[in-house]
């Protein structure tokens, strides 16, 4: 065996306030975050929205220190790993790639490169797959291994698309619910409230994303896993514009759960394996408010995994495996089965088509001056995937 490496992939986060512009700009200059009739207007687009957004997101960092945490917990994760695989026996560089701060997956590419990796795992911190988050990572991956041919030729290389299923992982996330439960006085009265990032329901019904299919089959297992008698419910939080995304929204889970009698409320954010501006900001204030408003009385929530050392030793058994199975290529993981021409961005087409009733049946011009309305107004905005 050659020199190991392993690559975790995942979103990144403004560490400071004058980060917070930049930031936003390079999140909304994805086509997979915001997809517009018009790709000339993408960057456009970003620089509107960072500009005009970034004072209240600001504000909304200071609410949880300033920046995000996500960079520091994501490199304390990938210690951890590193130290776990050496236990196992094997040695292993561990690195970071983040999307849309640094370090840059692109700079991990190059640190990777340099330190002369041979075999390499690519292991997205997404316990499910939407082409919206790990998509977006190896898209960009693709598009780098096809700019550099030396990369070919100096690594192999296998991607882990998904690993929600894992027993490791879902025993650890069984752990740190029973954990808050016993700390509740009620346990078996408490409402286990599963809260996951949403994506547009196009994603899923024309795009093919597996996502909400995956979502759903994690918190089935880990109800399984946990083996209590709560009720539980899951729901999506964080959607943005003028479409619809999968439902049902966590604010109106929640208030629903409210008028209902629900007094006691556990939320569990099954889509993070990290503390950040989703958890820290959204769910702990922004939620825990609403939740008092509509008669909840006791609001927990579960900690997201950082290094909890059941959830790491799984990641290195997951890395183990994957060095010994036969490698997956990222062209066998970027393209999934798809109704109509949505991913990666194609060719719109006009008039009375799936794409216009994607825009909620009108015009796509209509539709994308909604969008820039609601994006501008803030209104809903920059929730999406853990961000504000």
């Amino acid at each position: 065996m050659g020199r190991v490496g392993v690559l975790l992939l995942n979103l990144g986060g403004p560490e400071k306030p004058e980060d917070v512009r930049p930031f936003l700009f390079n999140l909304f200059s994805d086509p997979e975050i915001i997809r517009l009739p018009f790709r000339w207007l993408q960057r456009p687009l970003a620089w509107m929205i960072s500009t005009m957004r970034a004072k209240k997101s600001q504000k909304n960092y200071e609410e949880i220190g300033g920046g995000s945490p996500l960079r520091r917990i994501t490199e304390a994760q990938a210690k951890a790993l590193e130290a776990c695989l050496g236990v196992k026996g094997v040695e292993a560089n561990v690195y970071v790639g983040m999307r849309y701060w640094h370090p840059f997956t692109e700079e991990a590419l190059a640190s990777i490169k340099g330190d002369q990796i041979s075999q390499l795992v690519i292991l997205p911190l997404y316990p499910q797959f939407s082409i919206s988050t790990s998509g977006s990572s190896f898209r960009l991956l693709e598009k780098l291994w096809q700019e550099d041919p030396t990369l070919e030729k100096q690594m192999e290389y296998t991607v882990v698309t998904s690993w929600y299923h894992r027993p490791g992982y879902l025993q650890a996330m069984a752990d740190l619910i029973a954990q808050e439960l016993a700390r509740c006085s009620r346990p078996d009265e408490v409402h286990i409230f599963f809260s996951a990032h949403g994506v547009p329901r196009s994603y899923v019904e024309e795009a093919g994303d597996p996502y909400q299919q995956e979502i759903e089959d994690c918190t089935a297992r880990i109800v399984k896993t946990l083996n209590r008698p709560n009720a539980h419910t899951l729901a999506y939080q964080s959607r943005v514009g003028p479409v619809e995304w999968l439902q049902p929204y966590t604010e109106d889970a929640i208030e629903s759960l409210g008028s209902e009698g629900v007094k006691d409320l556990l939320v569990v954010p099954i889509s993070f394996v990290s503390e950040h501006i989703e958890t820290l900001q959204e769910i702990d204030i922004e939620y825990r408010e609403l939740a008092v408003a509509s008669g909840i009385e006791n609001f927990h929530r579960v900690p997201a995994l950082d290094t909890h050392s059941g959830f790491i030793n799984d990641l290195a058994d997951l890395v183990v495996e994957s060095l010994e199975n036969p490698p997956v290529k990222l062209s066998q993981v970027m393209h999934p089965q798809k109704k109509v021409k949505m991913y990666p961005q194609e060719r719109w087409q006009w008039g009375i088509t799936t794409t216009a009733e994607v825009w909620n049946g009108r015009l796509a011009m209509i539709g994308f001056i909604a969008l820039l309305v609601e994006l501008i107004s803030g209104k809903g905005l920059l929730h999406f995937v853990g961000l504000l």
